[in-house]
């Protein structure tokens, strides 16, 4: 039996900056705490699952670059025991980070350098490497923030797409986490993965860019299923949408869920929110839970990362979300 879960895409340094309240052009505002954090899809979840303290074996994939965010990368992975024989370095490119501005109990905006992400190609993830080490699960974060892997080829398909299926190929179930990037591909990159994908994570933005709709409202479950329902249409097996007052799991049925309230003096930034619930949902898919199970942690350790200011830090062991 297989057992184990490979986390690939991105590896990003957040620099995390609380402040009073966003600035006008020009003006000053106070940076009241500041923080530094591993964040990104790949590292992100594979930080969380670590957090969850089960005996899983866990790989680090991706690309990040040889200077000193890349030290904090490594590092965090070696405190948490992940493999990181699959994150490579290169020297011709940065790690990429981030300047997050997290107005507590509001919102958050980020400034993004891609540095070696965008560089993450095809040959950089040995799926079939991965495969032998029988792993069960192999997560990419996030398509459309990936430039190489999400080049969109003439005939539709990207190198992202081949990773996924090749993935499915060897025996493993793929899990898809979008982010909400504006780019104008956005729903061409997200069509060329979904006939590979067996359980997609996204929000409402994420649904409406890839499904070219207008918005979609976070409560509006008619539209949210609307969305969901075409993006099985095209392929993806499980469409798991969450926003931050429901959740629609979309497979043979629909299962609608809600987190638990939280008192919004808790909340100390919203980073790395979603990656917990894909990282909870994941860890449920692993050891075969049922759907209401699977909402249930992915909830639960959303609720946790909401209370930490960096992506992970907040993340208890399983035993505290069950």
């Amino acid at each position: 039996m297989r057992k184990g879960i490979a986390c690939a895409g991105n590896w990003i340094v957040d620099i995390i900056h609380s402040i009073e309240a966003w600035p006008q052009k020009s003006d000053l505002v106070r940076i009241q705490h500041e923080a530094t954090g591993v964040g990104g899809g790949a590292a992100n979840v594979v930080l969380d699952l670590a957090a969850f303290q089960t005996d899983l074996p866990l790989y680090a994939v991706g690309l990040i670059g040889t200077d000193t965010h890349a030290q904090i990368c490594l590092a965090a992975c070696a405190s948490a025991k992940i493999d990181t024989g699959w994150l490579k370095q290169t020297p011709h490119h940065p790690t990429a980070h981030t300047q997050v501005m997290n107005v507590p109990g509001d919102s958050r905006t980020f400034f993004y350098h891609p540095g070696a992400n965008d560089a993450l190609s095809e040959a950089d993830i040995p799926i079939e490497a991965i495969a032998a080490q029988n792993a069960k699960i192999f997560y990419l974060g996030y398509p459309n923030l990936l430039a190489t892997l999400d080049t969109v080829e003439p005939n539709g398909e990207t190198p992202a797409a081949r990773i996924l299926a090749r993935a499915q190929a060897a025996g493993m179930i793929t899990c898809v986490d979008l982010v909400s990037s504006a780019t104008p591909r956005f729903a061409a990159t997200v069509k060329a993965i979904l006939p590979h994908t067996d359980y997609l994570f996204l929000n409402e933005i994420e649904a409406a860019r890839a499904t070219n709709r207008a918005d979609i409202a976070p409560d509006d479950r008619a539209r949210i299923l609307e969305a969901a329902t075409a993006l099985q249409a095209q392929g993806a097996k499980t469409v798991i949408l969450h926003t931050g007052t429901l959740a629609l799991w979309l497979d043979e049925s629909a299962l609608w869920s809600s987190p638990e309230p939280i008192n919004p003096a808790e909340i100390l930034s919203p980073v790395g929110a979603g990656d917990a619930f894909c990282a909870g949902i994941i860890y449920a898919i692993h050891e075969n839970w049922t759907a209401e199970q699977a909402l249930h942690l992915g909830h639960r350790a959303a609720a946790a990362a909401l209370k930490s200011v960096t992506a992970s830090e907040g993340i208890p062991p399983l035993a505290a979300l069950i």
